[in-house]
């Protein structure tokens, strides 16, 4: 595995996608849910809204990288953010 560099905080961020996709999983099955319509212009599911917040967040730190020099901790923290925003009203 020399390709990549697998330092703490990257085996955490993967852990942590890897417990919400379990979580998120196992709540679909034990409690199924509707469909809703929020802000986004398509009717989700939690799963869903899951999903697009985690490419909106993959997306919100690429930016930061690409066109900022502050602490990438702002772009988690705004991140989180957008994720909790998503899931209650997306």
């Amino acid at each position: 595995m020399e390709w990549m560099a697998w330092t703490m905080p990257t085996a955490i961020f993967f852990i942590v996608i890897a417990c919400l996709l379990v979580v998120m999983t196992v709540w679909q099955i034990k409690a199924p849910s509707i469909e809703r319509k929020g802000f986004l212009p398509i009717a989700t599911t939690p799963g869903d809204r899951l999903f697009i917040g985690l490419l909106g967040s993959a997306y919100i730190h690429l930016a930061w990288l690409g066109l900022s020099t502050l602490s990438i901790w702002i772009a988690l923290v705004i991140s989180i953010i957008w994720m909790i925003v998503l899931m209650r009203w997306g």
